[in-house]
């Protein structure tokens, strides 16, 4: 029977004659039903189609849930349909189904959405993937991060302590009884601090460079050898080798503009003594480039002992160690991509194409001598007048 629903009535309706129960739709939320008793019990009922098949979801009681508070469940639960999953299996859905919607719908806006689903899938959904979202306990993210931190360092277990947070936070916005587990302080380390200043001993470095750890150490030497980001040297395609030189492109590069790096002999001698396998220069089958960046690191960390740093921070140990090594502060950042603060947006790709040849060999010298253990006075580079 439909009608248009009031506090008032719901608080006396009663079953129409001759009947044991009878459900009063409401005329403002289709679907949305109010099932009485003889016995007077009222509950909130939702009748909707999925599949093809008719179903009915029970969802709470009157007066518990009110009026308003109904109608809003039910267009909570209609949003649910809409998207393709069944409300009456809300209450079961698991930590990965929530992560997979998350990444779906916002998590699919972030630049590091790619990165974020490859530590969800390496790191978390072994362990929490298929328990229920909503009896996932503290203690059991506490023993997830235990182990992350004794695997892959404690600044990885922090990193998916916040993928985790973050999709957590989501899901109780859209829920109505969800509260997240994770409080503050769970965190293994303080990421911002981590982010301004680690670079790596030189203990570290000559660890790192000596790891044998087949493409993952090649990988790793390169970037240190050139100050690449980890995507942009993964996604490297020959096409943009010519000679000694690698052009990163600019719909690849951050700044937008091309970007000319002159390897140094060391750089050119790891990457032509690659197999051409394909169009990617880093690759396994060369039909696509390196992924995974989370086993790659695993790998990396257990061939060289060294944990407790990122590949981001192979970029700041080149850029720290080309101050060591004397270049210029307007050359370093010139290597890096980095756009100079007072010079126009789009320049010449080949200016300061010498200063950043001389740069990138003084930074393969300093790590050499360091890696060797002879490291003795770095001679300065002069720097040249703009041009």
């Amino acid at each position: 029977m439909k009608r248009h629903l009031t506090d008032r009535f719901c608080a006396g309706a009663k079953p129409r004659h001759g009947e044991l129960q009878t459900d009063y739709f409401d005329t403002q939320v289709s679907g949305l039903a109010l099932r009485v008793t003889q016995n007077g019990h009222r509950s909130w009922t939702l009748h909707y189609t999925i599949g093809g098949k008719r179903k009915r979801l029970t969802f709470g009681t009157y007066p518990a849930i009110s009026l308003s508070g109904a109608r809003t469940r039910a267009d909570e639960a209609k949003a649910t349909i809409v998207e393709g999953r069944d409300p009456s299996l809300a209450a079961t859905e698991t930590l990965r189904d929530i992560c997979e919607l998350y990444l779906a719908r916002d998590g699919a806006k972030l630049r590091t959405a790619k990165w974020r689903k490859g530590v969800l899938d390496h790191h978390v959904y072994p362990t929490l993937g298929s328990r229920p979202i909503a009896e996932i306990r503290r203690s059991e993210i506490v023993r997830l991060l235990d182990r992350i931190e004794e695997g892959s360092g404690a600044p990885m277990a922090t990193l998916t302590l916040a993928i985790i947070r973050r999709v957590m936070n989501w899901h109780a916005t859209r829920s109505d009884d969800f509260l997240s587990p994770i409080v503050r302080g769970m965190a293994r380390t303080d990421p911002s601090e981590q982010a301004r200043d680690r670079i790596l001993s030189d203990e570290e470095l000559c660890k790192v460079w000596k790891a044998e750890a087949g493409l993952s150490g090649d990988y790793a030497r390169f970037l240190l050898l050139t100050a690449a980001r980890r995507t942009e040297a993964a996604q490297m395609t020959w096409a943009e080798v010519a000679g000694s030189d690698w052009t990163l492109p600019a719909q690849r590069n951050k700044t937008g503009v091309d970007l000319v790096r002159p390897l140094s002999r060391a750089a050119q001698a790891i990457l032509f003594a690659l197999p051409k396998v394909g169009e990617f220069v880093w690759s396994v089958k060369g039909t696509t480039p390196i992924g995974g960046f989370t086993e790659l690191k695993h790998r990396l960390d257990k061939a060289s002992g060294v944990r407790d740093y990122t590949l981001h921070d192979l970029r700041r140990t080149a850029r720290s160690l080309m101050s060591r090594a004397g270049v210029p502060t307007d050359h370093a950042e010139r290597c890096l991509g980095h756009v100079i603060g007072g010079v126009r947006g789009v320049y010449d790709r080949h200016e300061y194409h010498a200063e950043k040849q001389q740069a990138f060999e003084a930074l393969a010298a300093l790590i050499d001598r360091i890696v060797s253990g002879s490291e003795g006075d770095v001679v300065q580079l002069r720097g040249r007048g703009k041009r």
